[in-house]
């Protein structure tokens, strides 16, 4: 696999940061960089084509309603799901979230009920759970995180009855990196009739998901964690799940008939995407999935394979350096700490040597608590680093450990 020609086509790495170091960029957990692809296929269609879909039928917008029917078609490609009738457009994962609880979840809710969630979720697959549960008088009952970072799943199938209205978790830790057995959690859940959502936000970049296999009910993700522009992504719902749903938002662009009386709502998926998309985003989604599925998928996972467990082991060495999670079913993601130094100091001196990684709690607080430290640093890698980019990383935090012990 030729790293430096795929790196090529990222353009923010032809320049240097502006300490002058190479621009190293370890944060893709967070976001990830745009191929050049991308940036071409918004910029054309804001200098070239500009138009609104679906309610033209002068040339611009019927190729722009075109191309967005196919940037449906690729993702439902994508993600194997039966039909493009089950792939929405939304802002992205977060907005997603909150849909299937406000629209799917809360009509079901009752006092007494129980939600499950995992104690390693990302805030935006606990915050709208937790609320929802105040709202209606519901239990939120929380997976643990075993000391190894592996989720308990004997917990889960103990806590698996009729009470239960939903099971919502990551298909990947965002702190730990560690790769949930979805498989086993969802034939779990649908024993007891429990529907299943996922949150594969942090997956989709570097693992493929086939939605038919895995049945799960719903499963959302981000564009710009996968190479896309920020502001999109995509919500997949098992066609059954999504007809039983009220719009979304109500308005323009999901009606058949409007009177003072009443309406009637568009069909799968336009039922659930009121007013004027994000046109540009979903454009740049789809250049995204072009990219992304132009690289070898095999190549692709070696190469991110052996990057972490190169990383892994050159962390290691360093005295005094935590690794978050171990080193097993290990996503491209290490998060760590370093005797002494506090994670934002450690941030910010890689970022003076051109290196950027996260600080902090990661929109992961509880993790935080359940090992009972403040914040971590997290290094996550994409298919256009490589091993001089995890050497880079070495070297600066023996630096860091000179400078700050």
């Amino acid at each position: 696999m030729d790293i430096s020609q795929i790196k090529s086509q990222f353009p923010i790495f032809r320049q240097p940061t502006p300490k002058g170091n190479d621009f190293v960029y370890l944060d893709n957990a967070a976001t990830s960089q745009k191929p050049q692809c991308v940036i071409d296929a918004i910029t054309r269609y804001y200098s070239e084509e500009y138009s609104t879909v679906g309610r033209g039928a002068y040339w611009p917008a019927s190729i722009n309603t075109a191309r967005v029917n196919e940037v449906r078609s690729k993702v439902k490609t994508f993600l194997n799901a039966a039909s493009e009738r089950e792939i929405v457009f939304t802002s992205g994962t977060t907005d997603g979230i909150n849909k299937v609880a406000r629209n799917f979840l809360a009509p079901r809710l009752t006092a007494g009920d129980h939600i499950i969630i995992s104690e390693a979720e990302h805030h935006a697959n606990l915050i709208p759970w937790q609320q929802l549960c105040l709202e209606k008088g519901a239990e939120l009952k929380v997976i643990p995180v075993l000391e190894s970072g592996v989720l308990d799943e004997s917990w889960l199938a103990s806590h698996l009855n009729d009470k239960v209205k939903l099971l919502a978790v990551s298909a990947c830790s965002n702190v730990l990196g560690i790769k949930n057995d979805l498989n086993s959690m969802i034939s779990l859940a649908h024993e007891k009739g429990i529907p299943v959502l996922v949150d594969a936000a942090q997956t989709l970049c570097h693992d493929r998901v086939d939605v038919m296999s895995l049945n799960c009910d719903f499963l959302l993700f981000s564009a710009h964690k996968m190479f896309g522009p920020t502001g999109v992504g995509v919500l997949y719902g098992k066609a059954q799940c999504l007809e039983q749903m009220k719009p979304f938002n109500y308005g323009g662009g999901i009606v058949k008939e409007v009177t003072m009386q009443g309406s009637s709502f568009q069909d799968l998926p336009a039922k659930h995407e009121a007013g004027t998309a994000n046109i540009s985003g979903i454009l740049g989604m789809g250049a995204a999935l072009d990219f992304i599925l132009s690289l070898d998928e095999k190549e692709t996972a070696a190469h991110l394979s052996d990057l972490t467990s190169y990383a892994l082991d050159r962390l290691e060495s360093i005295e005094g350096l935590k690794i978050m999670g171990g080193k097993d079913h290990k996503a491209p993601l290490i998060s760590f700490t370093l005797d002494g130094i506090h994670p934002h100091d450690i941030s910010t001196f890689l970022s003076e040597e051109g290196i950027c990684v996260r600080a902090g709690h990661h929109c992961a607080q509880p993790l935080m608590h359940r090992f009972q430290i403040p914040a971590s640093i997290r290094a996550s890698f994409a298919v256009y680093n490589d091993r001089k980019d995890i050497d880079r990383l070495y070297e600066a935090l023996l630096k860091t450990q000179s400078f700050f012990l």
